[in-house]
């Protein structure tokens, strides 16, 4: 157990924000980097001028994730000059609910004793023990948190009850590992609804995709663009409409409208097929005895039956590799142009095309 979490956790922060209106990054340990610190820094609601607090925000940045939960101090005699301050966690996971339970306890430690010593002691007895406990701030126990929880954590039944059949677009650029941008003014929004995505292609269980949370800053946009193969990228800034470069999809949270790409209009082109993976969708979240995870689950065997179906067009040339697409065998079946469209591009989104 203490082995994993000194796997993941890399370093916690803390940034103040005094009664002067200053906000500085006054603590950290072990050390950071300067370029992580002014990304925190950028994120940490504090330095941000609409002066609009969020209690809990996280994201990714160059295989880094990060987390940051913020308080207003009322009352505290332990901190008599800050106004409010934000707990930084850095990370190797993703895992936004434990780590909302374990800054919480934090932000309660430094709100007593209002010094980093005490706080260090509860991060360092998870590092090695996955453990901490305090009669007053709260008991955080690691393994309480099981990954797939946070996989299943976010409402599949929100976002195809505010798309419906459009659902389907988003569904299939995933699917095709398409980079997929979603904007809404409100950070909370955006993450709900990015960290969510992933669920629609559950046989890959991959967020590492997701990047909840990201500025049009040049070293932001540039490590966006350096991800290998796709990304699902949120952002508050109605800005990002007008980078097509950052782009296949382009979601407007609060307008609920899709936009798909010039460049991805081809892959993206909707069928028969689609239109039956958009009607099993529809139908199951508008099942009220119906959880998310039984969705999710819904549309993973849907998934399955079309991976089924591709793998019966592979072979495998030479003993030890992965079977790879047999296009004349594709072609053979006669589909309907989309499907065999999709059913290529999902062939090299698997990875199952000769090079």
């Amino acid at each position: 157990m203490a082995e994993t979490e000194i796997q993941r956790l890399l370093g916690v922060g803390l940034v103040e924000k005094d009664t002067n209106g200053d906000a500085l990054w006054v603590w950290c340990y072990p050390s950071t980097t300067i370029e992580l610190r002014d990304l925190l820094l950028r994120k940490c609601c504090l330095t941000d001028e609409s002066k609009q607090l969020h209690t809990f925000i996280f994201g990714q940045y160059r295989m880094t994730w990060f987390y940051i939960t913020t308080m207003d101090v009322q009352d505290s005699s332990a901190l008599q000059k800050v106004t409010h301050f934000s707990i930084v966690l850095t990370t190797k996971d993703f895992n936004p609910e434990k780590y909302a339970a374990f800054t919480r306890i934090l932000c309660r430690i430094y709100l007593k004793y209002g010094s980093p010593v005490k706080m260090m002691e509860s991060y360092i007895s998870v590092l090695t023990k996955g453990i901490c406990q305090s009669e007053e701030n709260g008991s955080f126990l690691s393994k309480d948190f099981d990954v797939r929880k946070a996989y299943l954590a976010g409402s599949i039944k929100d976002i195809i009850s505010q798309f419906g059949m459009e659902t389907v677009i988003l569904y299939t650029a995933v699917m095709l590992k398409k980079k997929i941008v979603v904007y809404h003014p409100r950070i909370e929004a955006v993450q709900e609804f990015t960290r969510t995505l992933p669920a629609l292609v559950w046989h890959r269980q991959d967020w590492s995709i997701l990047h909840s949370y990201v500025h049009l800053n040049d070293d932001e946009v540039e490590a966006l663009k350096m991800c290998p193969g796709s990304y699902i990228a949120g952002f508050i800034d109605s800005e990002v409409s007008n980078r097509p470069d950052l782009y296949d999809i382009y979601v407007n949270l609060a307008e609920s409208e899709i936009t798909i790409s010039q460049q991805a209009k081809e892959a993206m082109t909707m069928g028969k097929l689609h239109k039956e993976i958009g009607q099993l969708i529809v139908q199951s979240a508008e099942d009220p005895d119906k959880s998310n995870s039984q969705v999710v689950k819904d549309i993973s065997l849907k998934t399955k039956e079309i991976l089924t179906n591709l793998a019966s067009f592979t072979e495998v040339l030479c003993d030890g590799e992965k079977p790879s697409l047999n296009f004349e065998a594709l072609k053979q079946k006669r589909f309907p142009p989309a499907t065999e469209n999709f059913l290529y591009h999902l062939a090299a989104a698997e990875q199952m095309l000769k090079i």
